[in-house]
C-alpha cells in the first residue's frame, strides 16, 4: 500500500521539482499518507527526491544550463547556508518564521503572475562579478532558510536568481539544480549513516522521481517560462495550505 501511495505521486512531485522546486510540498505529504513515522518519512523523502535531482541536474548541465562560477560559488555558500540554518533551527521556535512566509507568498505569487517573462531581467544583465556575488548571496540566504524550514527551496531560489541576480532563466534553473542536488546528498548522507531510510520504498519511489524530473526537465527546455509560472503558482499555493495546516496543528 505504501508503494501504491507514495511512487505515484513521487512521480508527480519529481515533474513539479524540475520545473519550478517545490516537489517535496507534494512527496512528503505522500510518505506520512502512507503511514511513515515522520523521520522515517523526511529521511526517505530526501533520498528519492535526491535521486529524481540527481537526473534533472544531468539534463541541465548536458544542455549547457550551468555556468561553472555560478555553480560552484552557489553549491559552496548553499551548504554553508544550510549548516547554519540547521544550527538556528535547533535554538529557536520557528512558529513566528511560518507567519512571516505566510504574509510574503501573496507578494510573491503577485509578482509571478505579473511577470509574463521570468527572464526579462536577463535583458539588463549584471557584470559577471556582479552575478557571482548575487548568486552567493541567494545560496547563503536561502542555504539558510532550507535549513532552518524547507519547503519552496527549488522555487525561491529560480525566483531570486531570475529576479535579482538577472540570470536568464535556463540558466537560473541549472545553478538551482546544482544547489538543491548539493544540499539533498549532504543531509541523504546523513540519514543513511544513521539507518533512517526505508531503502525498498526509497529506491522504487526514486525510480518515479527520476521519470518525473526527465518529464519535467524536458517540458522546460521546450517551454521555459510558459510551464514555469503556472507550476510555481502551483506550488505557492501548496506551500500557503501548508503553513495554514502547520500553524492550525500548533
Amino acid at each position: 500500500m505504501e508503494f501504491l501511495i507514495v511512487c505515484p505521486l513521487a512521480l508527480i512531485a519529481g515533474y513539479v521539482d524540475a520545473i519550478a522546486g517545490g516537489g517535496g510540498l507534494i512527496s512528503l505529504p505522500a510518505y506520512l499518507f502512507a503511514g511513515l513515522p515522520v523521520h522515517a518519512a523526511i529521511a526517505t523523502n530526501k533520498m528519492s527526491s535526491t535521486m529524481g535531482t540527481l537526473f534533472a541536474t544531468l539534463r541541465y548541465a548536458r544542455h549547457g544550463y550551468m555556468v561553472k562560477s555560478l555553480v560552484v560559488v552557489g553549491v559552496a555558500c548553499g551548504l554553508a547556508g544550510s549548516a547554519a540554518g540547521s544550527s538556528l533551527a535547533l535554538a529557536t521556535g520557528d512558529a513566528v518564521f511560518k507567519v512571516i512566509m505566510l504574509a510574503v507568498l501573496p507578494i510573491i505569487a503577485f509578482y509571478v503572475l505579473k511577470t509574463k517573462n521570468l527572464s526579462a531581467q536577463a535583458a539588463h544583465p549584471l557584470s559577471a562579478r556582479g552575478a557571482v556575488l548575487a548568486t552567493a548571496a541567494i545560496a547563503l540566504g536561502i542555504g539558510v532558510y532550507d535549513g532552518f524550514y524547507g519547503p519552496g527551496t527549488g522555487t525561491f531560489l529560480m525566483l531570486l536568481l531570475t529576479g535579482v541576480a538577472r540570470l536568464d532563466l535556463t540558466v537560473a534553473a541549472g545553478t538551482t539544480k546544482a544547489i538543491n542536488l548539493a544540499t539533498n546528498t549532504a543531509a541523504l548522507v546523513v540519514f543513511l549513516v544513521n539507518g533512517a531510510v526505508l531503502l525498498p520504498l526509497g529506491l522504487a519511489a526514486g525510480a518515479f522521481n527520476i521519470a518525473g524530473n526527465l518529464l519535467g526537465s524536458k517540458h522546460f527546455t521546450q517551454q521555459g517560462s510558459a510551464v514555469t509560472r503556472p507550476v510555481m503558482l502551483v506550488v505557492i499555493v501548496l506551500f500557503a495550505l501548508k503553513l495554514v495546516g502547520d500553524l492550525l496543528a500548533g
